[in-house]
């Protein structure tokens, strides 16, 4: 009686079966995860943004107050627009008329806003001195910025209310 000898050099189907499943099991935890953390990214991007502007704005009045930016008594002291924090202004308190103060180097980008073609500047929402908190209003000055994103953040406010 001759023996036949079997080679093991390959996977049965089984094996291979076993390892596809393995792996898909881990591709469905790993994806959520994933776009949890992209997630976590934009919100983090859009928290530094609203700070920089809000911090911006804030500068702006505080020069204002300090009489470093002439203004007529009749408005809140806040800029007429986003774009003037980057151009900067005349500081009414320098011997030479050329000293401008700048309050921010670029308007950052709301990374919730679908439209890349919109300038940084119109990307976000305007809310006045004038307007409530609850329906902010655009007006004469800038008081406050918002996202125009109607998503809602991993702790369950919209970011329209950050």
């Amino acid at each position: 009686m001759k023996q036949i000898h079997r080679s093991n050099n390959g996977f049965t189907l089984i094996e291979l079966l076993v390892t596809v499943a393995i792996v898909g099991v881990m591709a469905s935890v790993v994806l959520p995860m994933m776009e949890l953390v992209v997630q976590r990214g934009k919100e983090q991007e859009l928290r530094t943004a609203l700070r920089e502007i809000r911090v911006a704005l804030d500068a702006y009045h505080a020069a204002v107050l300090e009489g470093r930016i002439l203004h007529s008594p009749t408005v809140s002291g806040y800029p007429p627009n986003l774009g003037i924090l980057v151009e900067g202004v005349e500081d009414a308190r320098s011997p030479s008329a050329k000293s401008r103060i700048y309050f921010i180097r670029r308007i950052p980008r709301d990374p919730f806003s679908l439209d890349r073609e919109v300038s940084a500047e119109k990307q976000w929402g305007l809310r006045s001195y004038a307007s409530s908190a609850e329906t902010p209003d655009a007006g004469e000055d800038i008081y406050d910025v918002y996202s125009h994103s109607a998503g809602v953040g991993i702790n369950g406010i919209a970011y329209r209310d950050w």
